[in-house]
């Protein structure tokens, strides 16, 4: 009885190696991202670019990742987890050193597009393999630790990669992203994962013995129908994923444009520690929201989320002050920090085994495709007259339209 019970603790024990492993992984792929976001735009305009190919810059990373999600569902489907991270984490290392030779947009642009390919893949893998170490009785507690390595990268990315910038130039923000790619890579060649993955494939021959009987004979033959599109999307889990996507897209305004903004509106202090509250923010949130959705459900989380972002979005549009730009950063941590974890344990909780991959990919294809076009989008409202306020206008507007999606997503 005894040791019937140390297993069920053990099952439900979160901070094990694995999870500092894979969350290492996690957080250090993020920290490349969220440092060269943050400066590759201003990298781009001292080239002498327009705010909109400065967005593109930025935002065809995000495409590239959002190319490379489509393919990697279907290969982790075939469980090749570890081999398909390896992989795609050394593409992701690679072209952080190709970005020394890109003296020009247009090599900017095609490593940026390279770049996102590594990343996206990899960003799948690492995920999915998450899914399957977490203890399943507190997922939404679980996938909100594990989900901190985003958040501490959306703090610290901006904020070192910033000051590398300003006192090294290009070299010293490239630098830095070369050494966290090869640390995530690192993190996941001295992770082990044989042991998830025979329970996986335990659970995978489950579902697939139910999706035999009778009653799944209609769903069956609708799966053979759509079966292209079965290959790229997991169809219940688009609901989640476009309202949330909206909310990235306002988020994505801030991490892409905040520093031009801040020369714009002479805040420079204020926003060089918008990321370091918003991190702090996020920490401390996180895990209460993770437990809120474990016991309260998901609708409380993702309203509130979703009314903070757009109230903080407007302000610093409205009202430009050290004030709005701290409450924004609250705002945007309760808002896009907080949703960005919510909404992933949800696409991943509520679908099988076999079809997992399919949702984690559903999830950022639309997260990610906000994020790779809204840069350009959003940079081309930019203009001498109206500077860069009209962004957050519009961000704040975008970010809104998420609610009565997330109202019928979540009506169940």
């Amino acid at each position: 009885m005894n040791a019937i019970k140390t297993s069920n603790q053990n099952e439900d024990k979160i901070f094990t190696i694995d999870f500092f492993l894979i969350f290492g992984a996690l957080l250090f792929s993020a920290l490349v991202m969220y440092a060269l976001m943050s400066t590759v735009t201003e990298y781009a305009t001292s080239m002498g670019t327009s705010a909109t190919i400065a967005g593109l810059v930025s935002g065809i990373y995000i495409f590239g990742g959002l190319c490379s999600r489509i393919y990697s569902a279907n290969a982790l489907e075939r469980r090749d987890w570890k081999k398909l991270a390896i992989i795609f984490l050394s593409i992701h290392f690679l072209a952080c050193i190709f970005y020394f030779f890109a003296n020009n947009v247009s090599l900017l642009l095609i490593v940026r597009f390279i770049h996102g390919l590594g990343f996206g893949a990899s960003a799948n893998a690492i995920v999915t393999i998450a899914s399957a170490i977490l203890p399943k009785k507190r997922f939404g507690e679980a996938f909100g630790y594990f989900m901190l390595g985003t958040t501490i990268a959306v703090g610290l990315g901006p904020y070192i990669s910033g000051f590398f910038y300003d006192n090294w130039g290009s070299f010293g923000s490239f630098s830095l992203a070369t050494a966290f790619a090869f640390l995530g890579l690192l993190c996941i060649l001295l992770l082990d994962i044989s042991k998830y993955e025979i329970k996986h494939n335990s659970e995978i021959e489950n579902s697939m013995y139910r999706d035999k009987t009778p009653n799944n004979a209609i769903l069956e033959e609708k799966g053979r129908i759509r079966g292209v599109i079965d290959k790229i999307f997991e169809v219940p889990a688009i609901p989640v994923s476009l309202f949330t996507g909206l909310t990235s897209l306002g988020y994505v305004s801030i991490l892409s444009f905040y520093r031009l903004y801040a020369v714009e509106v002479d805040l420079v202090g204020a926003f060089s520690l918008f990321f370091i509250i918003y991190s702090i923010v996020l920490v401390a949130s996180r895990p209460i929201a993770g437990r809120i959705q474990d016991n309260y459900g998901d609708k409380i989380v993702c309203f509130t989320g979703i009314i903070a972002q757009s109230i903080g979005l407007f302000l610093i549009a409205w009202i430009p002050s050290a004030i709005t730009v701290f409450i924004c950063a609250v705002c945007a941590a309760l808002g896009f920090g907080t949703l960005n974890s919510a909404c992933t344990a949800i696409v991943t909780r509520d679908t099988s085994a076999n079809r997992r991959p399919y949702a984690i990919s559903t999830f950022f294809i639309f997260c990610d495709g906000t994020m790779g076009f809204g840069p350009a989008l959003l940079g081309s409202f930019v203009s001498a007259a109206s500077g860069y306020a009209p962004v957050y206008f519009i961000s704040s507007f975008i970010t809104l339209l998420a609610l009565p999606i997330a109202f019928l997503a979540l009506k169940k």
